[in-house]
């Protein structure tokens, strides 16, 4: 049964596995993360993970029982009770529920370990997928979103009261 783990060094190799074998799969829906991001992977990590340190960031990945990364679901820009969500998972998973219950997992994480108690996430319109995610996890259509937060591609904030 895969585990929500929040991240850690540990997870770097495996991070890097996931983003690299998902990357077509990644950039048909939201922006691809370019070149850069996988020559410099260890600085970007170890940024990622100063931030969580400083509690203005909590990052997950979801686990397989052989330690490969299904996904990854980020609580960003922690404050005032608020965070905006973020994540993706492996095409291997997608379309089963997988982003689903994870969400819904982080949620309640979000209330109990980090106090939140609102949660915003957007997504373009074209992500059919993500869009239902956020639905089914609860949140509401909470405004449009600028295309410059979604990769250049018009979208709608969703809103979670927790």
């Amino acid at each position: 049964m895969p585990e929500l783990q929040r991240l850690s060094a540990a997870h770097a190799t495996a991070v890097l596995a996931f983003e690299r074998v998902n990357r077509a799969y990644f950039a048909a829906s939201v922006s691809d993360r370019g070149d850069a991001y996988f020559d410099h992977f260890t600085d970007r990590y170890d940024a990622l993970l100063a931030e969580q340190d400083a509690g203005t960031c909590a990052f997950y990945v979801l686990v397989a029982e052989d330690g490969s990364v299904l996904g990854r679901f980020n609580l960003v820009d922690i404050e005032d009770g608020g965070a905006q969500l973020g994540y993706r998972v492996a095409q291997a998973v997608a379309g089963r529920g997988v982003a689903t219950a994870t969400v819904r997992e982080l949620c309640r994480l979000a209330v109990h370990r980090h106090g939140l108690r609102t949660v915003r996430a957007a997504a373009a319109h074209e992500n059919a997928g993500s869009r239902k995610v956020l639905t089914r996890a609860g949140f509401v259509p909470d405004g449009p979103a600028d295309p410059a937060d979604l990769g250049g591609r018009p979208g709608t904030w969703y809103r979670l009261d927790l």
